[in-house]
């Protein structure tokens, strides 16, 4: 063609330049869409481990409230043996004398028991913080995963109104960013 000629464009040509421009837009509404669906996974996922472990620190204050419950009946017991440990120094007729022995021997041994279960309380308390902490870690990566995804799926509809393709590389590399922290936060790193 000389640069004097016209040429006029077909309908199908015209279509086919038309979808060639489109095609990038589409792939990122389709990509968007992937990413929205993914960020709502990690939000529930992030909302469930901050629900289990708000669970797990309840449970954890029930258990350290009965330990404390059996160390004051701990403290019943040791002011009962103290009590029959004096009446049977002060006692001078020997039967009654045994008597307060032996409660004094029977305090020793329920108190025994009692503290055993007191520190068992204490352990499972414990058990709980520990697992309340865990959740509220793995609570913390899917949160930094939900909005790595979400600042993505902002910087995906920039890129669609600026048609800025650096824009786009960046939606795409902090989607990446944030499928990499909910991996961490699926396998509890």
């Amino acid at each position: 063609m000389s640069e004097s000629e016209f040429h006029v464009h077909g309908a199908h040509e015209h279509e086919m330049e038309h979808a060639s421009h489109g095609s990038g837009s589409s792939s990122l509404a389709v990509a968007t869409a992937i990413l929205a669906t993914v960020g709502a996974l990690f939000s529930y996922m992030g909302g469930s481990t901050q629900a289990n472990a708000a669970l797990f620190k309840n449970d954890a204050a029930i258990k350290k409230t009965e330990a404390a419950n059996q160390w004051n009946f701990y403290q019943a017991k040791s002011s009962k043996q103290n009590m029959s440990e004096l009446s049977a120094e002060l006692m001078t007729q020997p039967d009654k004398k045994e008597k307060y022995l032996e409660a004094v021997e029977r305090y020793k041994k329920e108190k025994e028991e009692i503290k055993a279960k007191a520190e068992g309380l204490e352990k499972e308390s414990l058990d709980w913080d520990e697992q309340s902490e865990e959740q509220m870690h793995q609570h913390h990566r899917w949160a930094q995963a939900t909005t790595s995804i979400q600042v993505s799926i902002a910087l995906a509809a920039i890129a669609l109104l600026t048609r800025r393709r650096w824009m786009e590389y960046m939606m795409y590399g902090l989607a990446a960013i944030g499928l990499g922290l909910g991996a961490l936060a699926y396998l509890h790193i």
